[in-house]
């Protein structure tokens, strides 16, 4: 047993990709009929059992990597054995363990509500499901700025199907707009990256961090414009202002486990924004460019979110609404630049994500007992179950309106204390009350709407409108009140937790702040303590990593650096190439000469 649990911890941050990868691959070969046929296909079963049981390893296994991040240590896992910058790396630290356990806490009841019809709408559900896990995963646990892009492809693609499952008109207009402007974002992304490597010579984040500020002028000027590209393109994902005008209406139209599932991606986005522009772009020309043009962004977002809302005449798109203005909330605690503002923005992003899911179960609530009315802000006779549903909305209005004691209130709380020592305190302080106000208006219009000023039901045996209410649902659709509970439950014991919660946030914004811990950590260093890259960025400034290679190589001495000792050991290492490691290192006199070289200088 003990030797397993070595295993994990050696091969650790890697599971949580690789979990979410086989059972989508397994899920794809069971095979999927037609949406028709899936409920009296035997195999169905098979794919729930398969999914949960997954998602419920990878909730445990995201619970366990973070009991190792809370310890405060860092692991670094090198692919192929391969160090960064040449190879490479995932990074599980206590930002990374955090989110992955809110990307499990949110999927595991989702996944466990949708298994009862809602997987029956359409084909690969389930796959699609664990495709989505493996990107947020990847892109939560990677090291390096190339591979961020690939994992924010794998799931954008799952997103792209999920969208679409049960079908419709609506699904697949909104689908085609969400795709569109995705591969717009994509584009962009892949041009910032090539602009930053085209003037650092590295995308390992831990790299580009330490030699951003070592660039030529007009080097620094290319890669700084590269990550504010990188910064749109996040800001994209994030849904922030004037670049997240697609949310309300795009998670309207989703089905009802998507929506809720899907209340994680925006926080990829930000995610990438805290990551990438907040500690890797740790240079003062970015600092300043990203701190001018965040703060404004976060409270016209946060003041634009909560206007929408109470301008909605959907109920679906007033919860899109009130996400936008929860983001904009979380950027104005990013834009303080301070350990304290950061780790309150990281305590409301969990309040802000499993609320947002909350609220989207319960319009399907809603929208199953409300007949041809649906989620119309419109009069219409009392639901069958009024006072479950009115309690469900009362309770849900106030957490998302961040009324005390509900982990909301704390949040904002939090952000309102780290602008202790800001400028625009004042403007902060204002902003957060005002929008607070506003949410409570249009929680209160919903409310008044939905529930106060419901009629009584036609009593009318012969009338059409009693035959259409008697016809609706007298319970919760399957599942769907109980995934509201545990999630509410979760939200609850959040707010309960939040002292311990805090001071753990506290410690992940001051870790990911310290960028030398994760240059010391990721990066090399040859005989003279000198870390192995290349600074400024040339082609033939690298060591050659051909095994079979027979021409010269003058940095063949920096293999045994940035390889394993197995791997160098090993077959893949010509005799031609080991003679060359053995030779240079006896011929070095001088420390300096360890340094990387041209290779047509010999």
């Amino acid at each position: 047993m003990s030797d397993l649990m070595q295993f994990f911890t050696q091969h650790a941050p890697i599971f949580s990709i690789l979990i979410p990868a086989f059972t989508s691959f397994m899920l794809v070969l069971l095979g999927n009929p037609g949406s028709g046929s899936l409920a009296h296909d035997q195999r169905q079963p098979w794919r729930r059992g398969v999914s949960l049981a997954s998602v419920i390893l990878g909730f445990a296994t995201a619970l366990y990597y973070l009991s190792l991040a809370n310890t405060g240590q860092v692991i670094v896992y090198n692919l192929s054995e391969w160090a960064a910058p040449f190879g490479i790396v995932l990074v599980l630290d206590q930002l990374s363990a955090f989110m992955l356990v809110l990307t499990y806490s949110l999927a595991l009841p989702i996944i466990w509500f949708a298994s009862k019809e809602w997987d029956e709408r359409g084909r690969y559900f389930h796959a699609m499901c664990h495709f989505l896990l493996m990107g947020l995963c990847g892109a939560f646990l990677t090291g390096d700025l190339f591979n961020l892009f690939v994992f924010f492809e794998i799931l954008l693609m799952a997103s792209y199907v999920l969208l679409l499952h049960g079908q419709g008109k609506a699904r697949f207009q909104l689908g085609i707009h969400y795709v569109t402007i995705n591969l717009l974002a994509s584009a962009l992304f892949l041009i910032g990256l090539g602009m930053i490597y085209g003037s650092v010579g590295s995308l390992n984040m831990a790299d580009v961090a330490r030699l951003i500020p070592l660039l030529e002028n007009d080097q620094h000027r290319l890669a700084v414009a590269g990550g504010l590209l990188l910064f749109v393109v996040f800001g994209i994902k994030a849904a922030m202002l004037p670049v997240g005008f697609w949310l309300p209406k795009t998670y309207a139209v989703a089905s009802t486990p998507v929506a809720a599932l899907f209340t994680i991606m925006t926080k990829v986005g930000i995610y990438a924004i805290l990551r990438v522009n907040g500690t890797v772009f740790d240079d003062s020309l970015s600092k300043t460019i990203l701190q001018s043009i965040l703060l404004p962004i976060g409270l016209i977002t946060s003041v634009y979110g909560v206007i929408g809302a109470i301008g909605s005449e959907r109920l679906r798109r007033f919860v899109g609404f009130m996400i936008l203005s929860s983001i904009g909330t979380i950027l104005v605690a990013i834009s303080l630049f301070s350990t304290e503002a950061w780790a309150a923005g990281l305590y409301y992003l969990v309040h802000s994500t499993l609320i947002a899911a909350a609220f989207y179960i319960l319009c399907g609530w809603i929208t199953s007992q409300r007949g041809m009315l649906k989620d119309h802000f419109k009069v219409g006779p009392r639901m069958k179950q009024h006072n479950a549903v009115a309690v469900a909305y009362f309770i849900i209005a106030l957490m998302m309106a961040g009324l005390p004691p509900f982990s909301g209130f704390l949040g904002k709380i939090f952000i309102l204390q780290a602008t202790a020592n800001s400028p625009y305190q004042l403007i902060i302080i204002l902003t957060v009350l005002l929008v607070s106000l506003l949410s409570i208006i249009a929680m209160t219009r919903v409310g008044f709407i939905l529930f106060w000023r419901a009629t009584k039901p036609e009593d009318n045996p012969e009338t059409e409108a009693y035959k259409a209410y008697q016809l609706l649902p007298s319970v919760a659709p399957k599942r769907n009140d109980k995934a509201i509970y545990l999630l509410l439950a979760a939200l609850i014991g959040y707010m309960a937790l939040a002292a311990p919660i805090y001071q753990y946030t506290l410690s992940t914004a001051a870790q990911i702040q310290n960028n030398p811990l994760y240059e010391s950590l990721l990066l090399k260093k040859d005989k003279a303590g000198e870390i192995i890259s290349v600074q400024p960025f040339t082609p033939e400034n690298l060591p050659e990593t051909k095994y079979g290679g027979e021409t010269a190589d003058p940095n063949a001495h920096l293999i045994p650096y940035v390889i394993s000792e197995n791997t160098l050991k090993g077959g893949h290492i010509s005799e031609y190439k080991q003679r060359q490691i053995l030779n240079q290192n006896a011929e070095l006199a001088h420390p300096d000469d360890t340094q990387l070289k041209p290779m047509e200088a010999q």
